[in-house]
């Protein structure tokens, strides 16, 4: 006589079971489920005949597995509880115990709980339920840069929870999209479709059997299609500054801003000059735009070059604190 416990995963669709599950289920003398269970529709059509079970007692399932071959369908979040309870139960007084595992997590599935919990929040949390795309703005400009400082500062045990908080952000404005009912409605869904169809579109020598020899000429590829997505989009006023977003910080801007221009071979000389500009405070600006596109000419990022500078000066700044309070 034996006890197995069936564990399922609420993560895929009910009745996608590994072949030894709908066995031992079909095997069985008694099957014991609780009476809500999402697996019963499929065990029905399989003409597997369950015993409902409101509250399971462990002493009653080894009491029960003494005298027959029982298999328990445990709670799609895995009834570990009661598990454990068993466990203790047979110690001492063996039983043949089985755990088995009828379906299994995909990769990424943890992602179809997100989606649920923030369905969740935008109907019972009053917080949530006001938010839109413009107030959660602000949040996901923060939570950007908190990734951005743990990887700088490489924190990086933190970094997966801050990249949790970007995803949530995410969820966060999939969730409030879908809520409309005209054209610009959209689902996470159509985010994580969108985003895949141009991943592989952009990467023709991993999909679609172009060589490429080297990094070099996957970014010129990267750059042509990208080019050609921009004429199909905007027609004859594409440009190659399209999708600059200009809300990014200044110097991060006028970086990215040089670099497209350099990239299409624009001359010299565009850039606001220091002329008529004295004494009004616009002259910082140009040298501010000059330095940018120095930093470009080296290579560097004049956006993370001043915050490693920045963070250089708030340290000195601490020791100066601490040595002034004789700390």
């Amino acid at each position: 006589m034996s006890l197995t416990l069936l564990a399922t995963t609420h993560r895929v669709a009910a009745g996608l079971l590994t072949w030894k599950a709908w066995e031992a289920l079909r095997s069985a003398d008694r099957v014991l489920v609780r009476p809500d269970h999402p697996l019963l529709p499929a065990l029905a059509d399989a003409e597997v005949v369950p015993e409902p079970v409101e509250t399971p007692d462990p002493a009653a399932l080894v009491a029960a597995a003494r005298d027959a071959d029982v298999l328990w369908v445990a709670a799609p979040e895995g009834d570990e509880a009661l598990m454990r309870e068993v466990g203790a139960l047979v110690v001492g007084d063996p039983l043949d115990v089985e755990v088995l595992h009828g379906s299994y997590d995909l990769p990424g599935a943890r992602l179809l709980d997100l989606v649920s919990v923030m369905d969740t929040l935008r109907r019972e949390c009053p917080w949530d339920r006001e938010q839109t795309h413009v107030t959660l703005v602000p949040y996901l400009l923060e939570e950007a840069y908190e990734v951005l400082d743990t990887v700088e500062s490489g924190d990086l045990g933190a970094l997966r929870e801050e990249l949790g908080d970007v995803l949530m952000q995410v969820a966060f404005h999939s969730v409030v999209a879908a809520e409309r009912a005209d054209e610009t409605a959209f689902t996470i869904d159509d985010v994580a479709g969108g985003i895949v169809d141009k991943l592989v579109r952009r990467h023709p020598h991993v999909f679609a059997g172009v060589t490429v020899d080297g990094a070099d000429e996957v970014n010129a590829n990267w750059e042509q299609i990208k080019a050609a997505e921009r004429a199909e989009k905007s027609g004859a006023e594409a440009s190659a500054l399209d999708g600059v977003p200009m809300g990014q910080p200044a110097l991060a801007l006028a970086a990215q801003l040089q670099r497209r221009a350099a990239r299409m071979g624009a001359p010299a000389g565009l850039a606001p000059g220091p002329e008529g500009t004295a004494d009004t405070g616009a002259d910082l600006g140009v040298r501010l735009f000059e330095l940018a596109g120095e930093a470009v000419r080296r290579g560097t990022d004049p956006e993370a070059e001043l915050r490693a500078v920045s963070r250089v000066f708030r340290d000195r700044v601490r020791a100066w604190e601490r040595h002034e309070q004789g700390h």
